[in-house]
């Protein structure tokens, strides 16, 4: 691809995954914070429920009784000595960002892929994988978390958006009942549910 070839590697900004909140812009949709590695930019993707709820498991650290799609993409991978070398979210028009998959196979031979940014993302958090974007797009779709004026408007903070997507009635529940609200959501296969609940319940074993 044009985007990606032309850009120096070490020009390249790498980025992590910070957290999910509903999206305050798309009704039914969640926006995937992505965080600047040492900067201060955080970037927001809107994605699609599956994929938030399975991004949001895997943040959690739950483990479905069955494999998600993403899984099973990994595993597949894994089972033909197949690695994903890294993924450069390389392009952002009309509101949607545009990523790039690399591959590299047992013999050295690489392979570059299409991908949807959220599904890039979800199988790079299961592989283990760096994520890069370019400069031009940190500036233009990223914002700035620090506030540098007392009178400027309040911005979340990193544990706010972290912490967005719980429900204020759980906490009030004990630690054992989380727990068999937890098994409850996993045997139901509701991963998003179960996600809110691992993140309460881990915080209060703290």
């Amino acid at each position: 691809m044009e985007e990606s070839s032309g850009l120096n590697p070490s020009q390249r900004i790498k980025l992590r995954v910070l957290g999910i909140s509903y999206s305050q812009i798309q009704s039914g949709a969640y926006a995937l914070i992505l965080a600047q590695i040492d900067g201060p930019y955080r970037i927001p993707v809107v994605v699609g429920a599956a994929e938030a709820q399975s991004i949001a498991i895997k943040m959690e650290g739950i483990i479905p009784p069955r494999p998600m799609t993403h899984d099973l993409f990994a595993s597949l991978a894994q089972a033909y000595g197949v690695v994903l070398k890294d993924v450069f979210i390389h392009k952002f028009e009309d509101g949607i960002f545009s990523s790039e998959l690399t591959f590299e196979d047992k013999n050295g031979v690489e392979v570059k892929l299409d991908a949807r940014t959220s599904d890039a993302i979800a199988i790079a958090m299961r592989t283990h994988t760096p994520i890069f974007t370019t400069p031009e797009i940190l500036e233009e779709t990223g914002f700035i978390m620090e506030i540098k004026e007392a009178d400027a408007p309040e911005l979340p903070t990193d544990e706010e958006i972290e912490e967005s997507f719980k429900e204020p009635d759980l906490e009030n529940l004990s630690v054992e009942e989380l727990e068999r609200l937890l098994n409850k959501h996993i045997e139901n296969e509701e991963y998003e549910e179960a996600a809110r609940v691992k993140s309460i319940l881990s915080s209060k074993k703290r």
